[in-house]
């Protein structure tokens, strides 16, 4: 019978290695959301590459962030309730858009986005802390629009002094309140000087060729969701008619339909 006797510096890195892995699982003690947290007081500048944001992820961890002076997020194109048919269209086409293109896409996206958000306090509060950040030029929203984004990276610049010039977390979590509370995900927090300069080094070449939107989401938002407080008393009236008669609207009985306006359905929405 082999017997093998650990040392103190054996038994003590036994101990440690399912406590002080560098892995983030959004597990208990191990979510996204808290690490962030945790770091956020000592960086200046977080820089965001991922495939989707959210509204709900920007809800979770805005009240942190008031600390951070600058935030980029470079996104591709998604929105917060799952994949569609009509997403993976717009996903597949987004490699052949122009600038242009890629603005108008982001329009559909957000509307499409406040058409099917929470309707609730929080949702609104948020809504006008992330238009205020984006007024403020805290926030920088870019859209890259030459191929799809499937990647998922945080990179945090500390303050001048500081022990680390920055940390980098990849993996699989997008900005969204699923990514950093809810999922079951596979994060990693890299330390090494290397991989965050390689990491910054990418960011920054991805970005030069990005589309700016931040300008376009704020009006997009003002004017085109239901966020928007330029709205007629008649406008809110057959807003009210729309959604008491919804039901009966979307029925196809000729001899209900036949008396309403034309493109009825389509003009109230």
């Amino acid at each position: 019978m082999n017997i093998r006797i650990l040392n103190n510096s054996e038994e003590s890195q036994d101990k440690s290695s399912t406590s002080d892995l560098t892995f983030i699982t959004n597990k208990a003690g191990k979510k996204l959301k808290d690490r962030f947290e945790q770091l956020i007081k000592d960086y200046k500048f977080l820089d965001c590459l991922v495939a989707y944001f959210y509204f709900s992820g920007f809800h979770s961890i805005y009240k942190p962030l008031e600390n951070t002076e600058k935030i980029r997020i470079l996104i591709g194109i998604g929105t917060d309730k799952g994949t569609t048919d009509w997403m993976q269209v717009v996903q597949t086409q987004i490699r052949k858009l122009s600038h242009y293109e890629a603005k108008e896409a982001v329009e559909e996206i957000v509307v499409n986005e406040f058409d099917n958000s929470d309707d609730n306090q929080k949702t609104e509060k948020g809504i006008k802390k992330f238009i205020e950040c984006l007024v403020d030029k805290k926030f920088q929203i870019r859209a890259y629009p030459s191929q799809n984004i499937h990647a998922k990276l945080y990179i945090m610049t500390f303050r001048e002094g500081d022990r680390h010039v920055g940390r980098v977390i990849t993996g699989s979590s997008n900005f969204t309140q699923a990514g950093l509370v809810d999922n079951l995900e596979f994060n990693v927090e890299l330390k090494n000087r290397a991989d965050y300069e390689y990491a910054k080094q990418k960011f920054e070449e991805l970005w030069k060729d990005s589309v700016e939107v931040s300008e376009k989401l704020v009006q997009i938002i003002n004017e085109k969701t239901w966020y928007n407080t330029n709205i007629s008393p008649y406008e809110l009236y057959l807003k009210f008619l729309y959604e008491y008669f919804k039901d009966e609207l979307s029925k196809t009985d000729e001899v209900f339909t036949k008396y309403l306006p034309e493109n009825f359905k389509l003009w109230i929405q």
